[in-house]
């Protein structure tokens, strides 16, 4: 397992490695002065000119290059001229947020989708499992921002159950917690149900006739439990798969939802500085959730051999 573990670290490094690059890119691709950007018309040329020496903006592009690597050696994403703070320090202030919500996001998706794809192919061809695959559909087609802004009418607004923003710790109170996130974990779950709920289809489809089903099934246990037990424990490997790809598009749906309910998130601090053209912010955000994503693929890569015993003899 630890050879797989260095084997895939050392197959990220080249993504991270694009990923810094683009991150770098995108102080060259700008048209015109970024720093008379980022203070706007009333400033004057001593300003644009302070601002582009603290940004290095005027030193050659290898240079800056080579800076920008050094920092990355240690750990330093630069500094926020607008927070007037460590980029580094910014997001992982911010991280624990998102991170969160895509988690509750993606565990609400798994909790509702994988029964609801086991349901279906233990009822192929019936009305239960065209019902179950046109509620994975409906969940699919809906725009996540939109089902947040739903829910707050709805849930919010009308019924007062639940906040409609704000942000509690876990640590703090864990209730709270679970109050202010139940709706955008929601929102961002419901549009993940549908990849989970049909892949569980069909990866339980695929093993519900083999020979160890029906043996079990021989053996007189209930199909609920032939389902549970023996067909989703051998379809895990796929269902685990679409999970990791789902956590990657969670994290992207946090950029939205974070706006969406006032939550201090990184998505929200990416989106602040793209408005505000403070790039050292957009680089950091960009490069650590391009490293969250390798880090969640190299936890399913893991978790297949826990799945899958077989794989372990390769």
């Amino acid at each position: 397992m630890l050879r797989l573990i260095a084997l895939r670290l050392l197959a990220a490094l080249p993504v991270l490695l694009v990923v810094s690059l683009v991150a770098f890119g995108l102080t060259l691709l700008v048209p015109g002065d970024m720093a008379a950007e980022m203070l706007g018309m009333s400033a004057t040329p001593a300003d644009v000119a302070r601002l582009r020496h603290e940004l290095g903006l005027d030193v050659p592009t290898l240079v800056r290059m080579a800076q920008w690597y050094e920092g990355l050696l240690h750990l330093d994403l630069g500094r926020s001229v607008l927070l007037n703070q460590s980029v580094t320090e910014a997001i992982m202030q911010r991280l624990p947020v998102t991170l969160s919500l895509a988690c509750l996001g993606l565990s609400f998706a798994l909790v509702l989708g994988i029964p609801l794809g086991l349901l279906a192919a233990a009822k192929v061809g019936r009305a239960t499992d065209q019902a179950a695959m046109g509620t994975a559909l409906v969940g699919l087609s809906l725009p996540d921002f939109w089902l947040g802004l739903v829910l707050i009418w709805v849930v919010g607004v009308k019924l007062h159950w639940l906040p409609t923003g704000g942000w509690v710790s876990p640590a703090q109170d864990p209730l709270g917690w679970l109050r202010v996130m139940a709706m955008p974990a929601g929102a961002l779950g419901l549009t993940q149900l549908g990849p989970i709920a049909r892949m569980t289809r069909s990866a339980a489809l695929e093993v519900a006739n083999s020979d160890f089903v029906r043996t079990a099934r021989a053996k007189g246990l209930a199909e609920p439990r032939v389902f549970a037990r023996h067909v989703l424990g051998a379809a895990l490997v796929p269902i685990l798969t679409v999970a990791g790809i789902g956590f990657g598009a969670a994290l992207g749906g946090a950029l939205v939802i974070e706006q969406v309910f006032s939550l201090p998130g990184v998505g929200r601090l990416v989106i602040g500085a793209v408005l505000r053209r403070d790039w050292p912010v957009i680089q950091g955000g960009l490069l650590m959730t391009a490293t969250v994503f390798v880090l969640v693929n190299l936890l399913v890569d893991v978790l297949y051999l826990w799945a899958d015993p077989r794989l372990r003899e390769r």
